[in-house]
């Protein structure tokens, strides 16, 4: 039977489960549908789109990991597929990092060669970002399997197991690469993310001496892309910092902390893609056509 700290936190992990399996699922439809209708698909559109497809495949294992804290499953479910845990969050962190770039290179001004060539082909080279996000977490997931199985296992038997004792004695070195392909990731985004701020901030400062009208409206549209940017950036380093303190057990099975934890590591991939619906024109046009059509 539920205790009332259960079912609470069990309708928030349903609202959020759906919400972001609603969110996610129609990113990829309305760019499915547009795929059809034009047999092409943007650059931007296409990497969108399989970001969202690795959240709503993030969002159903974090979906299973709350069925497990409120006992409608056994808690081997985690454990036995810990594999695919790792792949996709991996995954999906890759793709967000491939978008923070995107973003980056096309909206950022840096007056360099380099950065001018990257600028004119990273539409073309999205496929490619694509391909080696799940290059990166394949062969991630293909070493911790070969070499670090054993320890990452315990680690999931720990967090995810009501019974399991904390295991003594784990190897760092083993932790230490787990780390470092969680980590790579975050590294390129934030470089990214840092020059886009600093980029905004600085075309900011030079459209204050344009008429005012204009002023009003340019800091209008460069203050909802920072907002946008912050967000992303927030949820992105919060869902880390949730997947570091998971594989380093730090948190308690069971515990409030873990549960709470366990939501909001669920926030990044729902709420996020909200917010990508609400800034891209054409999802948000699809969207205010679907909630009309449904009234």
């Amino acid at each position: 039977m539920l205790t009332p700290q259960l079912l609470i936190h069990f309708i928030i992990a349903v609202i959020q489960f759906l919400t972001g399996l609603f969110a996610n699922g129609f990113i990829v439809v309305v760019n499915i549908v547009d795929l059809i209708k034009q047999r092409q698909m943007a650059p931007l559109d296409l990497l969108i789109s399989c970001l969202a497809t690795s959240r709503i495949c993030l969002q159903v294992l974090i979906f299973l990991t709350h069925l497990v804290l409120s006992s409608f499953m056994e808690e081997s479910v985690i454990v036995d597929n810990y594999t695919i845990f790792l792949f996709v969050n991996i995954w999906g962190l890759c793709l967000a990092t491939s978008l923070g770039v995107f973003y980056c290179t096309k909206i950022t001004t840096i007056p360099h060669p380099l950065f001018f060539w990257l600028k004119m082909r990273i539409s073309k080279l999205v496929p490619l970002m694509i391909l080696q996000s799940l290059l990166y977490a394949s062969v991630s997931t293909g070493i911790h399997n070969k070499y670090t199985r054993s320890v990452i296992q315990k680690v999931f038997i720990n967090c995810f197991s009501k019974n399991a004792t904390q295991t003594k004695g784990i190897d760092i070195m083993s932790l230490s690469v787990f780390l470092v392909h969680l980590t790579v990731p975050i590294v390129i985004f934030l470089i990214a993310v840092l020059f886009l701020i600093f980029s905004l901030g600085r075309h900011t400062q030079h459209m204050r001496t344009i008429a005012v009208g204009t002023t009003e409206t340019s800091r209008g549209i460069h203050f909802r892309a920072m907002l946008s940017i912050m967000s992303f950036l927030i949820f992105y380093f919060t869902h880390y910092l949730m997947a570091l303190l998971f594989f380093f057990q730090i948190l308690q099975f069971g515990s409030l902390l873990f549960v709470f934890c366990s939501l909001v590591a669920g926030t990044y991939p729902c709420i996020h893609s909200v917010i990508l619906i609400l800034g891209n024109p054409k999802l948000k046009q699809n969207a205010k056509i679907f909630l009309l059509c449904g009234q």
